[in-house]
């Protein structure tokens, strides 16, 4: 089992809202950009929460409408050992300085956790930090087909209060 290490932050000054996940997948890992497997949903629920068609545009149209709308991606684990892409594989966690997010982005207002091991982690290592509201979002993944895409958009769209105008 190798070790995997993440992506960077995406994010400036004004992000008020930031998206965390577990760890990027290996596609998104070798091209060197969030979300890349087709199948994750995350662009068709971000885009459904912000108004965008986020999905029928490249990637660097994409980070500029998060950024023109003050929101940021990270994760929570830095760097685990795992075979493939599922969070169910992951050893060794190494977690990225979350509890600094607020410290280096003074507009931070929201953090919320794209599935459940982000949140378990996240709602565990941010315990206590006043001034930005949790959010527990279901995994954008495809392989989180419990819950339908309506019910996932619903729930996503709780990320609208926290959009920069």
């Amino acid at each position: 089992m190798s070790v995997k290490s993440g992506l960077p932050p995406i994010a400036d000054p004004s992000t008020r809202l930031f998206i965390l996940g577990s760890l990027p997948g290996e596609r998104s890992l070798a091209e060197e950009r969030y979300y890349a497997f087709p199948t994750n949903q995350f662009w068709r629920l971000l885009g459904s929460a912000i108004g965008e068609d986020l999905q029928g545009r490249d990637y660097s149209e994409r980070l500029a409408i998060l950024k023109a709308r003050g929101i940021g991606l990270w994760d929570v684990v830095g760097a685990a050992r795992r075979q493939g892409s599922g969070d169910a594989a992951m050893r060794d966690l190494r977690h990225n300085d979350i509890g600094g997010l607020k410290r280096d982005y003074p507009m931070l207002r929201a953090i919320a956790f794209n599935g459940g091991l982000a949140a378990k982690e996240g709602f565990r290592l941010l315990a206590g930090v006043k001034g930005v509201e949790l959010i527990a979002l279901p995994s954008s993944s495809a392989a989180y087909a419990r819950m339908p895409f309506a019910e996932k958009a619903a729930a996503w769209g709780r990320l609208r209060e926290f959009l920069a105008p």
